[in-house]
Formats: structure tokens, C-alpha cells, sequence
């Protein structure tokens, strides 16, 4: 039997207060910033795209994809119902379709101006996606940036790499160890904008006061290690930001770095 649902404006106002800070730097090596981030507090929408690419495509592909995300999750959260306990599936379903959606209509507008210009031909990005509804996270992740989350002093990475290491570590072929010395570390599997369409992995997460997330291009998270993140986290707001973008610099800069922090009390 269907579920009934009211004849009133179904997104409401959030039960748990969150407050996004983001920082991005071109590094030491490269010439110019391929990164992009985004972070709307009152939407509770935070993005990174690492872009990729020759003739500035990559700068192209990571702005237009945290915009079309944006667009596409402002249009489809009034549909929404806020997430909160005891959280039904039709809900929770919804809401990663809308996340899953706004990721892929950014492929095809990535895919499609590839396909006008020849001079960008090839280029795509990353997409990290946190998307906060009420008491719960959706995030949406497609490529190599990460997500993080930190609670009581304890650093988890929420999303999976879409790299050919990562997959040839869940089958056994190599250890991590090997990893580390790869020549493929940078072959990505999944990115947004290479093709028409791309699987985006979605995932529903229970907040609670004193959480923090960490978003962030591979430029940070390839020199840090668990340890590292919750005691910068806790400096809090752009104190903590800046300090990541300075141990990614200080340990060799060799990409673009960005990171952005959702606090959430």
C-alpha cells in the first residue's frame, strides 16, 4: 500500500545545527587550481571536485560540477522530507536518489560541453558530495576525493577510492604496502564527465552532536594518515582548514589541495 503523504511543505528546518568552512590552494608544483568546493550552510550542501584534463578543462569540469550539483539539489530538497528518527525507507530512498540525480545530471553537463569543445575533450572530475537532511548525511561520491568522519577523537573515511589500487587491494591482487609503490596510483575508475553516465555510490548517515566531516582532493588526503586528522579537526573552523592545507604543502604540495570541514552540534 502506498504511503500517504500530507498536503504540506514537507522539507523543514534542521534539529542539528551545522556550519561548513572551506580552503583550497594550487600547492607547490602545479600551475593552476583544478579543485573546486562548495558550502551552503543554510541548503546543508558541501562539495569538492578535483578536475582533470588539458587546456584548463580540468578548472572547467570541477566548477561546473559543484554548480550543477548545487542547482540540482536546491530545485529537488523542497520534495524532500527532513530525515529524522525513526527514518522510513521511502525517505531515505528519496533522498539518495536526489543526491545520486544531482551527480549525474553533472556528468552529462560535463560529458556534453567535452563533446562541443574538442580542446576538452577527456575531461572529468571527482565528485565528494555531503548533502545534511535533518538529524541524517547523505553523501554522494564518485572518483578519488574522500570523506571523512571524525567523533570522538576517532577518524573513519566514509567513501570508497574509484582507483585501480583501491580495486586491486578489495580483490588481493597487491598489498597496501605495494600499493604505495604502484605506478598506476593515479588511474582513476569512475570519474564525472568521461562518459554519459557514471554509478555514484550513495550512503545514509545518523548524525549526532560533536561529528565532524572532512572533505578533501586527493592533493591532502595522499599525504595524510588517521592519525593526523582528528587533532587538526579539533582546532575547529578555519584554524583547521588552513592547518590541512599547510601539512599538505609542507609534506611536498605536489597537487592542488582542498579541504572543507562540516562541523555539526
Amino acid at each position: 500500500m502506498a504511503e500517504e503523504r500530507p498536503n504540506v511543505p514537507v522539507f523543514v528546518a534542521p534539529s542539528l545545527h551545522r556550519a561548513g568552512f572551506g580552503l583550497s590552494d594550487v600547492g607547490r608544483k602545479r600551475e593552476s587550481n583544478e579543485d573546486a568546493f562548495f558550502v551552503d550552510d543554510p541548503l546543508g550542501l558541501y562539495v569538492v571536485a578535483d578536475g582533470m584534463g588539458g587546456h584548463a578543462a580540468g578548472e572547467v569540469a570541477s566548477q561546473e560540477a559543484v554548480e550543477t550539483v548545487f542547482g540540482m539539489i536546491k530545485r529537488g530538497i523542497s520534495e524532500l522530507r527532513a530525515l529524522v528518527d525513526p527514518v522510513s525507507e521511502h525517505d531515505s530512498r528519496a533522498a539518495c536518489r536526489l543526491m545520486e540525480s544531482a551527480v549525474q545530471a553533472a556528468t552529462y553537463m560535463v560529458f556534453s560541453m567535452a563533446e562541443l569543445d574538442h580542446d576538452k575533450a577527456g575531461m572529468g572530475t571527482t565528485i565528494s558530495a555531503l548533502l545534511v537532511l535533518g538529524d541524517y548525511a547523505i553523501t554522494g561520491q564518485v572518483g578519488d576525493s574522500r570523506i571523512y568522519l571524525v567523533h570522538l577523537g576517532v577518524s573513519e573515511q566514509l567513501t570508497e577510492d574509484h582507483t585501480l589500487i583501491a580495486w586491486q587491494i578489495k580483490q588481493g591482487l597487491i598489498t597496501e604496502q605495494e600499493a604505495r609503490r604502484s605506478p598506476h596510483r593515479n588511474v582513476i575508475t569512475r570519474a564525472v564527465g568521461n562518459r554519459e553516465y557514471v554509478q555514484v555510490d550513495t550512503r545514509l548517515i545518523a548524525l549526532r552532536s560533536g561529528q565532524r566531516f572532512l572533505l578533501c582532493s586527493d592533493g591532502l588526503h595522499g599525504y595524510l594518515r588517521n592519525v593526523d586528522i582528528p587533532p587538526i579537526v579539533a582546532r575547529g573552523g578555519p584554524e583547521a582548514v588552513e592547518a590541512f592545507i599547510s601539512l599538505a604543502n609542507g609534506r611536498g604540495g605536489k597537487d592542488n589541495i582542498t579541504a572543507v570541514l562540516v562541523e555539526i552540534d
